[in-house]
């Protein structure tokens, strides 16, 4: 689709003026204001003679690049008024205010922050995986930054991870946190206060060296932990 005009907010045509010295037979460059006569489309592109409107390809011709040509030999002090309509395509682009839908792949460089529910019809691929965070003390309080997270612990010492009240961190539900214990020190999965902690059997120890366990939030201050967990 096309729009005529330089932009919704630029207008859509500009008027050169052009006053006769007498025998010329053709208009270009500055006009009388000293603005350059530019067109793209001849097309688009009207002429008045002393008010009067002259007929393209018969009273004139735009055959030559920004130059009106073709004209009967002007009279002295004859004005000619030349009206430029610019023509461009609307951008394929989706509103800011009222969004819409993409209909083909998208790239983004950098970082996407989206506020709100996402919905993902497809599989979702990441292509860089879970980022890695490693934990070498003996205890852990998860972090509203740990969301998305695998969390490695290399302690040699049994090892705590605690999962605190919503009141203190505001996980949003669904929110998922995988914990390997990649040290020899055995992890424990505690709930803080108010925290309910599901599992198998009510098992909230990791088993063994490299077992790991998926924590996600259920509700407001419930998680289900899911993974290789003994008593």
């Amino acid at each position: 689709m096309s729009y005529i005009g330089r932009s919704p907010q630029l207008g859509v045509r500009t008027r050169f003026y052009y006053t006769a010295t007498g025998g010329e037979t053709s208009l270009s460059g500055a006009d009388d204001n000293g603005n350059t006569l530019i067109f793209s489309d001849g097309t688009y592109v009207d002429v008045l003679l002393n008010g009067i409107t002259l007929v393209a390809g018969v009273d004139y011709n735009t055959s030559t690049a920004n130059t009106i040509s073709g004209l009967a030999a002007l009279t002295a002090s004859d004005v000619a008024e030349i009206v430029v309509y610019d023509v461009f395509s609307v951008g394929d682009a989706v509103s800011k205010s009222n969004g819409g839908t993409f209909d083909n792949n998208i790239n983004i460089s950098g970082d996407l922050a989206v506020t709100g529910d996402t919905t993902i019809d497809g599989t979702g691929v990441a292509k860089e995986g879970l980022p890695i965070i490693t934990e070498t003390s003996a205890s852990r309080t998860f972090l509203l930054t740990d969301v998305g997270s695998y969390i490695r612990t290399t302690n040699s010492s049994a090892t705590t991870v605690t999962i605190p009240p919503n009141s203190s961190v505001a996980f949003p539900v669904g929110a998922e946190v995988v914990v390997i214990q990649a040290g020899t020190g055995q992890v424990t999965f505690v709930a803080g206060s108010g925290v309910t902690l599901n599992s198998k059997d009510s098992n909230l120890k990791l088993s063994a060296q490299y077992s790991s366990a998926t924590c996600k939030k259920v509700a407001t201050d419930t998680w289900d932990v899911i993974g290789d967990l003994t008593a």
